[in-house]
């Protein structure tokens, strides 16, 4: 069965604030096998004109994916999620993230369309830091997968 259009547009409440620390950028870094100094040594990242060190591009998507649960868990949605697949991913920054930032991020449902029997959701997942400045926008496509009969 087809997800509900009148879906689209919907947002959800703020997550509570993630805060982004430096161990957590180094292993990250470390795990994507990225030797950038400015993930890790805090005189570097300063030499590029950081208050501290930053993350990888990516980094942020632990913390919006885990914000679109919100989305995937609603109820009134129905999403199976034993059925999604991670479709794609995407960032547009306003600034880098920054050990020491606490992060909170609000899903919006971007889209929901039909195809082939699957369902795509587009989520947006805008973040901001405590003081509410814009940091980035992360969008998730979900791809949920119709069930054997239907396909």
């Amino acid at each position: 069965m087809a997800l509900d259009q009148s879906f689209v547009g919907r947002s959800y409440p703020p997550t509570a604030p993630y805060e982004v620390g430096r161990e957590k950028i180094r292993e990250f870094a470390e795990a994507i096998g990225d030797a950038n100094p400015a993930y890790t040594d805090p005189e570097a990242a300063k030499a590029l004109g950081h208050s501290d060190v930053i993350a990888p591009p990516t980094f942020v998507f632990a913390i919006t994916y885990r914000a679109a649960a919100q989305v995937v868990q609603d109820p009134q949605l129905r999403l199976d999620y034993s059925r999604v697949v991670h479709g794609d991913q995407k960032f547009r920054y306003a600034r880098p993230v920054r050990a020491g930032d606490r992060l909170s991020v609000t899903s919006t449902i971007e889209s929901i369309k039909s195809m082939a029997g699957n369902d795509v959701v587009d989520i947006r997942g805008e973040v901001h830091d405590e003081a509410g400045e814009h940091v980035v926008t992360a969008w998730t496509k979900l791809v949920v997968r119709a069930p054997e009969e239907e396909a």
